[in-house]
């Protein structure tokens, strides 16, 4: 290299901003070249669930649910999402629809999700189906892992203190994805209810 050339280079070097220069020295090239701005997806149809084995737990936190494996088990199945266990709107609307809705005993199980621990789920279900024959399985997903890998989180602090479900429901056959139907608000009731999902009662 010449030393004007070398010259030219130390010239365009410093005329940029300090900060860049430290970033840019500081920054492993392959961690650059990675980043990138794509928005992560919503599970969409034809998808399988994520098949995470250790993250779903039934009444207790030692009873682990792989629900991708047994979505495939299955001929047909529905999954809710909820924002919690135990509120109103969950309480009193959007489970209830799905116990009520003649449709859902086409259904071989219903499988309720909400970032809780697994004692407040299975208190939870003991209250909406108390005598446990409508096939209804309500799963504690307490670390919100299983939520996140469908990128169905959403920050729920100001009303819940953490990371939250969005309310949903979601059509599942032969272990695929057949629809799926997301609260544009997070935690409205109104594309999700079962009356719009399965159809009128």
């Amino acid at each position: 290299m010449s030393f004007r050339t070398a010259a030219t280079l130390a010239t365009r070097v410093s005329r940029q901003p300090l900060a860049s220069r430290l970033v840019a020295a500081r920054t492993p090239a392959t961690a650059q070249r990675a980043f990138h701005a794509t928005p992560a997806a919503f599970i969409k149809v034809g998808d399988p669930l994520p098949g995470l084995e250790d993250v779903l737990t039934e009444n207790s936190p030692g009873n682990k649910v792989n629900l991708a494996q047994e979505a495939q088990a299955l001929n047909k199945m529905i999954l809710l999402g909820v924002p919690a266990a135990f509120s109103p709107a969950c309480s009193a609307k959007h489970i209830p629809g799905f116990i009520n809705h003649p449709r859902t005993k086409e259904f071989d199980l219903v499988a309720v999700v909400s970032v809780n621990d697994p004692f407040v789920m299975k208190a939870w279900g003991e209250v909406l189906d108390p005598a446990g024959d409508h096939n209804i399985r309500f799963l504690a997903d307490p670390s919100g892992r299983f939520t996140k890998a469908m990128d169905m989180d959403f920050d729920g602090s100001s009303i819940f203190g953490n990371h939250r479900s969005k309310r949903y429901s979601i059509l599942i056959e032969n272990g695929k994805v057949t629809s799926v139907d997301v609260e544009p608000d997070n935690t409205g009731t109104s594309v999700s209810m079962a009356e719009n999902v399965l159809g009128p009662a």
